[in-house]
């Protein structure tokens, strides 16, 4: 396997953490240029249909106060033929948007603000494509690096990794945040060898909409919440813990419901977990190969094809992407191979919509890399890496 291009900070450490520098003390936007214009030689080996091809939205996550970073989320389109990308202008007025989430009615887009004084924040998207901010809300903790919107369209769910918790936010009819109704921080079981402290690094709803899962790297652990939808509150139905030091990371869930698939940064593996709908509870199977071979690559977030068919992996260390066919309804993976992403440290997956195409966020190369989606699942290369400011999120839009 390839080493990791870059030093971590210590071992065992989440990986995360490498390129932050001063992003947590609070460090000013940096006055950096907007998105340069992709290259279009190398498009993927496909006949172009005849006629006008449709494009649709790409926004971009970033971190504005890493040298070389971006100035807001950047905006671009992406042509759903080819998976060609072309620039559009940056909404600005937001601060470290390291990760971008859609409501269910497209209307509006949010965004974590990850810093110490951790936020997250509301963009309206109007019908002619124009972008308006409409306001940021406090999370209650520090650094916050994911967040979900609730199948219902009324709560934002948020992840604060540094300070190990878990928030909540009511979401008004015009798509604004309104204040925090509830704040959970993992506080047991103790944090796994060197991980320091919990670290929430996920938070999401099942497909059923019947529970709500918040992945802790710190803790080892998987923690089930039950929403109520009146208050906006959660309470704790179940815990699923992981192998100590695994650092689970980011889950996806096969679209029938019933299994996920956890991706563990620290000790290199994926995870296959059953889940009982009627009881939140998690099961997780062992870990399994990510195909990179010995040491650690940090894997980062799993995606599953619309079909349920194929998953996908990032590992940041190998730089690649592992393939898996889906086996048993879910019930099980199979590795099929791994591809070089073309960028390095590819920090997040999204698959369009349709699932015909793959995009990859490389952090480290500052690129957005597009991979053509097979009937087999195989991933070809969509043409020259799109140049994208500290690209740490990808979020292609129906």
């Amino acid at each position: 396997m390839n080493p990791a291009p870059h030093p971590r900070p210590a071992p065992g450490l989440p990986g995360r953490r490498g390129l932050l520098g001063g992003l947590l003390a609070g460090a000013a936007l940096a006055a950096v240029p907007a998105l340069a214009a992709p290259a279009h030689a190398g498009a993927r080996p496909a006949p172009a249909p005849a006629g006008p091809r449709a494009t649709r939205p790409l926004l971009l996550g970033t971190y504005t106060s890493e040298g070389g970073g971006g100035t807001g989320i950047g905006t671009a389109r992406y042509d759903t033929g080819t998976g060609a990308i072309t620039p559009g202008p940056v909404i600005t007025g937001v601060e470290n948007p390291s990760y971008l989430a859609p409501h269910p009615s497209g209307a509006t887009v949010y965004a974590v603000a990850e810093q110490s004084a951790g936020a997250v924040t509301a963009v309206a998207i109007g019908p002619d494509g124009t972008y308006e901010v409409l306001g940021s809300r406090p999370t209650g903790g520090s650094g916050p690096t994911h967040l979900s919107v609730h199948p219902s369209g009324r709560w934002l769910l948020s992840a604060n990794y540094t300070s190990g918790s878990v928030a909540v936010h009511p979401i008004a009819e015009d798509g604004s945040l309104g204040e925090r109704t509830d704040l959970v921080t993992h506080s047991s079981p103790p944090p796994g060898p060197g991980q320091g402290g919990p670290h929430a690094h996920q938070i999401v709803t099942s497909p059923d909409g019947g529970h709500v899962l918040a992945v802790d790297l710190g803790t080892d652990t998987v923690y089930t919440y039950r929403l109520d939808a009146s208050a906006g509150t959660l309470t704790e139905v179940s815990r699923a813990a992981l192998a100590p030091g695994s650092g689970p990371r980011h889950l996806a869930f096969h679209p029938g419901g019933r299994f996920a698939y956890l991706a563990c940064e620290l000790d290199n593996t994926m995870v296959v977990c059953a889940y009982d709908p009627a009881s939140g509870a998690l099961t997780p199977g062992p870990g399994q190969s990510t195909g990179t071979g010995s040491g650690v690559s940090y894997p980062a977030q799993p995606v599953v094809t619309g079909d349920g068919a194929y998953v996908y992996l990032a590992n940041r260390g190998h730089n690649s992407l592992t393939r898996y066919a889906v086996e048993g309804d879910g019930a099980a993976l199979r590795l099929l191979d791994t591809v070089p992403v073309g960028g390095d440290w590819p920090r997040q997956l999204a698959l369009s919509p349709d699932s015909s195409l793959l995009f990859a966020a490389n952090q480290r190369s500052s690129t957005v890399t597009v991979f053509g989606v097979g009937p087999d699942g195989s991933l070809t290369g969509a043409g020259a890496p799109f140049p994208a400011p500290v690209a740490v999120c990808v979020l292609p839009l129906p």
